[in-house]
């Protein structure tokens, strides 16, 4: 009897009898995935195989009967697969299990002791069990003491180790790293919790290694893992909430669970993948003699929250992985697109000025023994005293710069942190010449448009400009993009600062409005701001109804409504008092505040937010200048938002970190809207690195929120953006009446270029749909309509070329394109016939024999004379050299081959260049090719049809930004001569070459994935045989916005 509810169960014969008599309706199955089958297949026959020899048993069979049948099944598997060391798998007559062995000079051998006397842990080796401390159960500590001295090689994760709980373990831990087992320990800092005595005892004992992370903020390690090898085969692991102390190993309420490699290997391979990721993350540094100081240190100012900054100019500070990807991209926008004045955008609280500090170190490297004089323009002496102390602590230099401001006078202006105030009144640019300051920075960028800054933005020419802000748009429309060639060069996303902790995580509610705007005015970029205010103002009922509204969603979902502290974002000055009187009319105190409300109303009503005198402050769009209230718990956006950014900075203001503060609570209203507003791009902006689109995230739960964060929409809201989205970008029929409108509604010309950048659309958004772009404008009345003999295939076509990045390959394709029918193909240099094959495979999906064929020469010329597609295809290339954020470079691999480190390529582009012109043959993950000694690794991360599968997940990952974990296929022997060549790959003069994509197929788009090419790598060690699990060396350190992809382990 089938019961309801979920089910994850191969279908038998009797469940399929069973299942043909219900309705498709009320089942869903999927077939078995082709990556998992051989587990779960495995796992069905467990249940079988164990319930047939039960069976042997109940029947009055003996242990002789079930032996009989286990060998019956070994042999049927040998019978089919045909490989004779199955033969040997069969079960001995004895009917016994090896406990233990000894090695032949073991020296408990001498003193009389047999292998029967080892002590071995209570619990098993082969199955996981769970400890909670019952009484009945054996001891945590008497368990660890067993599992030690029986262990091969050992590594402990804990966040604290106190001495209490480490003297109970010593004897054991003395013994087996005497005997020559290795122990790897990692801990913190954190809470000031670990005794330096433990610590320096472990320091002392043989065959031991300690890292510590003294940086608890950046690290947050609360795991606490001990790991058990066995060279036997029968690992074991302890995971629970036990730290190293003599509470936790001993008598407290704590659960730990036990982990058998025997019962759940891929659950160990996590383990020992993790440990290694963290062991070889620089977050974690060596412990040895000299480190002691540092240490007493450390755990002092974690237990008394001390700021004393004595250590600071001798600690390196390194980038987070996200300031890394900013700094990699300010590269790009200088190094590719020759772009040196460079906006980055960040949420207050995220780390700019560090930003900015790293990347002024950088640029002092790339200029040697000059001066490389800065200029740090900020308004308030609070920012750049702390700007200063920053670069002083990124450059550890104590003495560097100088501060201009308020009753600070400067003895020199080379390093000059001053307020904009000073830099006028001193009139600073009158005294030095235009190219003085070399490296000039303004932090809070969007007062820029403001006349003081004037000045100081015309005059001078620095080398690099950089600002800083988190807010580009402005609350009087004008934007500061202007400055910048209306680029903003890098941008941290909310949800990676929120997954750092540097910003409070939120709960967003989207709440179904009453008032339906689907019918009001639309101009240019959004609803008439007048008919807004009307409908939320003087509408009488509708107006009243929708306040009501307001009021009693945020009784159901604020805990307390005494302590709220909330911002709301209303349409107009008269929908901001609107709603103050509301709300204070029902007992809510609120107060409304505009751009014309003086400084010193603004200040009152902050310090009566925070006191909390009042509930709400409502205002006219963004809440920002001058004014910073850290506090604010509850926002609430009362109006649609057209602008992305706008909506980012309104959530960023509530987002900031405050003491008593769990999270922010987001209330936006969502009514029937106009076809042109725009639901996806706002929450896609919410979400984690997903791959899902928007449509797939609402319909499962948005499980791509950021960590601590929760997204729900109420079920009419859920309905209107569901419509919205299907009606906008999921049919062509959507996108056709956008690009109608295009210019009307942005004021922009219809190009490729701007219409994927103002609906921030990747192209294979378009092409996906089996339409051009071409043919999209002609449909929308946008563009007159035109025939030519490629559109199909060309159309096929695009959606490959809108991952290329690579920038050499750009260019060259850009510069031939137009003089296709004017080109000696056959003159072209050995690297550029590469290139074409490339161009030529993507297009045609076959390659070309030779550049003298009637039939390859007839499709380049058709092509040239396809004006409408190539013009299209070269705005493609174009926006796509134009989105490059990466550096790349050339790779040597024996010959002149024009596959660029860390650019994208499909699998049919990479092999044609390197000479291999029959793709479509390669089918494994592997392809030697012999005549250029190179082996080539094509590596799909997640081998398996869904986003988690914990059953593939660990086989191939990169451990840090330098290593990466690869297994080879199932039948490579270690000592076979694939195997040997992967080992003595640099003796026998032959090179490896790694190419890495996160899925087989594009969830969003369709279409085979394409693969990152990660560069040579070299052989570091191995482990097992068929499959060999090798770890490679690369000889270029994999990006940081790769980073997050390839290390399944990173945590935020």
């Amino acid at each position: 009897m089938l019961h309801p509810g979920l089910y994850e169960q191969v279908i038998n014969n009797a469940l399929n009898r069973e299942l043909s008599e219900v309705p498709e309706a009320r089942k869903s199955t999927a077939p078995i995935d082709t990556a998992e089958a051989s587990k779960v297949l495995a796992q069905y026959l467990t249940e079988v195989v164990q319930k047939g020899f039960d069976n042997v048993q109940d029947n009055g069979g003996g242990i002789e009967a079930q032996i009989a049948l286990a060998n019956q099944i070994v042999s049927t598997i040998q019978t089919t697969t045909k490989e004779p060391d199955f033969a040997a798998l069969g079960v001995d007559q004895r009917a016994e299990q090896l406990l233990a062995l000894l090695r032949e000079n073991d020296p408990r051998l001498a003193t009389g002791k047999a292998a029967k006397d080892i002590e071995r842990p209570e619990t098993s080796l082969a199955q996981s069990s769970l400890f909670t401390g019952a009484i009945h159960e054996p001891q945590m500590y008497t368990e660890l003491k067993k599992e030690i001295v029986s262990a091969d090689h050992i590594d402990m994760l804990v966040s604290f180790i106190k001495w209490s709980g480490l003297r109970l373990l010593m004897d054991e831990l003395r013994q087996f790293t005497q005997n020559g087992g290795e122990l790897r320990i990692i801990t913190t800092s954190y809470m000031g919790a670990t005794d330096v005595k433990a610590i320096e005892e472990l320091r002392q004992l043989p065959n031991t290694k300690i890292k510590v992370s003294y940086d608890t903020k950046r690290t947050r390690l609360h795991a606490k893992t001990y790991v058990f090898y066995r060279d036997t085969g029968f690992t074991t692991a302890y995971v629970g909430s036990s730290n190293l102390s003599n509470a936790a190993i001993s008598s407290g309420l704590e659960w730990n669970v036990k982990v058998t490699r025997k019962d759940l290997p891929e659950t160990i391979e996590k383990i020992a993948a993790t440990f290694e990721s963290y062991w070889n993350s620089s977050e974690f540094e060596y412990y040895d003699e000299g480190q002691r100081e540092r240490l007493t240190r450390a755990l002092k100012a974690e237990k008394y929250s001390e700021t004393d900054h004595s250590g600071i100019y001798t600690l390196d500070i390194l980038p987070y992985s996200y300031q890394q990807e900013i700094l990699d991209r300010l590269d790009a926008e200088r190094t590719v697109r020759g772009y040196n004045c460079n906006l980055v955008v960040a949420a207050t609280g995220t780390g700019k000025t560090v930003i900015s500090a790293l990347d002024y170190k950088r640029f002092c490297r790339q200029y040697p023994g000059q001066p490389c004089r800065l200029l740090f323009v900020a308004h308030r002496e609070e920012i750049l005293k702390q700007s200063l102390y920053t670069f002083r602590a990124v450059l550890k230099d104590a003495n560097f710069g100088e501060l201009y401001v308020g009753s600070h006078r400067a003895d020199s202006i080379d390093h000059l942190f001053v307020s904009i105030q000073t830099f006028n009144s001193q009139e600073l640019a009158a005294k030095t010449a235009a190219d003085f300051y070399d490296y000039i920075v303004v932090d809070e960028f969007h007062h820029a448009a403001a006349p003081t800054y004037q000045k100081l933005l015309e005059y001078y020419q620095p080398k690099i400009l950089l600002g800083l802000t988190a807010t580009p748009e402005r609350m009087d429309g004008k934007s500061v993009l202007d400055y910048f060639g209306g680029r903003i060069a890098a941008e941290i996303r909310l949800p990676e600062a929120i997954d750092r902790k540097l910003l409070c995580p939120f709960q967003y509610f989207g709440v179904t409005d009453t008032a339906d705007l689907s019918s009001l005015k639309w101009r240019t970029g959004g609803y008439d701001k007048n008919e807004l205010s009307n409908l939320y103002t003087l509408s009488g009922m509708v107006a009243e109804r929708r306040a009501d509204l307001v009021v009693n969603s945020i009784l159901k979902y604020v805990t307390n409504i005494d302590e709220v502290k909330g911002l709301g974002f209303c349409v107009s000055i008269a929908h901001a008092q609107f709603m103050a009187r509301y709300f204070n009319t029902h007992g809510i105190p609120s107060m409304a505040l505009t751009g014309d409300s003086p400084d010193e109303e603004r200040n009152a009503a902050k310090q009566r937010l925070v006191s909390g005198e009042l509930r709400f402050l409502f205002v006219v769009d963004i809440y920002n200048e001058g004014v910073d209230i850290p506090e604010v718990n509850t926002v609430l956006f009362l109006r649609p938002t057209e602008s992305l950014t706008v909506f980012l900075q309104q959530l960023g203001r509530g987002l900031r970190l405050a003491e008593n503060k769990d999270c922010l609570t987001v209330l936006d209203f969502i009514g029937q809207a106009n076809k042109k507003y725009n639901f996806e791009e706002k929450f896609a902006a919410l979400l984690s690195n997903t791959t899902r689109s928007v449509s797939r995230e609402l319909k499962e739960g948005f499980v791509s929120a950021p960590k601590g964060c929760y997204i729900q929409l109420e079920k009419y809201a859920a309905k209107y953006v569901l419509d919205n989205i299907s009606a906008s970008y999921d049919r062509t029929s959507g996108l056709v009446a956008r690009a109608a409108t295009f210019t009307e509604d942005t004021g922009l010309p219809l190009t490729l270029g701007n219409f994927l950048d103002y609906y921030h659309l990747d192209p294979r958004a378009i092409y996906s749909k089996k339409i051009c772009f071409s043919r999209l404008c002609v449909r929308a009345g946008a563009a007159s309509d035109f025939a030519e003999p490629l559109e199909e295939t060309m159309t096929k076509a695009f959606a490959r070329f809108a991952v290329i990045d690579s920038r050499r390959w750009i260019r060259f394709l850009l510069g031939l394109l137009p003089k296709l029918d004017n080109t000696d193909f056959a003159a072209l240099s050995p690297v550029e016939k590469r290139m074409l094959q490339m161009f030529y495979v993507t297009v045609w999906g076959k390659t070309a024999e030779s550049w003298d064929d009637e039939e390859v020469l007839a499709n380049l010329y058709t092509l040239s004379d396809s004006p409408v597609l190539l013009g299209e295809l070269r705005a493609l290339l174009q926006y796509q050299y134009d989105r490059i954020d990466f550096i790349d470079e050339p790779v040597d691999v024996g010959f002149d081959c024009p596959l660029d480190l860390h650019c994208t390529y499909t699998r049919d582009q990479l092999l044609v260049a390197l000479d291999f012109l029959k793709p479509a043959t390669v089918r494994e993950g592997v392809k030697w090719l012999p005549e250029k000694q190179l082996d080539v690794f094509f590596v799909t991360l997640n081998k398996a049809d869904k986003d988690y599968s914990p059953t593939t997940m660990y086989k191939d990952y990169s451990i840090n930004e330098n290593l990466f974990h690869w297994q080879s296929q199932s039948t490579t022997a270690e000592n076979s001569a694939t195997g040997q060549r992967y080992i003595h790959h640099r003796e026998k003069g032959s090179r490896m070459l790694l190419f890495v994509r996160e899925f087989k197929a594009d969830a969003r788009f369709g279409g085979a994935g394409a693969y990152t090419y990660l560069g040579t790598v070299n052989y570091v060690k191995h482990e097992g045989s068929r499959p060999m699990n090798i770890t490679w060396r690369l000889d270029r350190p994999i990006p940081a916005k790769f980073l997050k992809k390839t290390n399944k382990l990173v945590v935020g």
